[in-house]
């Protein structure tokens, strides 16, 4: 059994990004569905990759935000990241 799988779905966010002079986006902040706004401390790498979790394919954002890093993905025209879904067991028994 392989402990910390969790169940994941590809979740549409809101993304305020900057777009420099030279064409490159940097995400700044992340709204989620109920109006939390999630400031994005800094990008840690950024590369076209897929997500191996949920599915699609473009741009992955390594980000830290408070002090925790995930992936967030811009699949043109849109943004995603790959949300934890609750309640649903785990590999390792627990719940997501």
């Amino acid at each position: 059994m392989v402990r910390g799988i969790q169940t994941r779905r590809k979740r549409y966010v809101e993304v305020l990004a900057r777009i420099d002079p030279d064409g490159t986006v940097t995400p700044v902040s992340i709204t989620w569905e109920d109006g939390r706004v999630f400031r994005i401390d800094r990008v840690l790498d950024a590369r076209r990759a897929s997500s191996l979790k949920v599915g699609g394919c473009g741009m992955r954002y390594l980000v830290e935000i408070g002090g925790r890093a995930t992936y967030l993905f811009f699949e043109n025209p849109r943004w995603f990241v790959e949300e934890i879904v609750p309640g649903v067991p785990r590999a390792d028994g627990g719940l997501g």
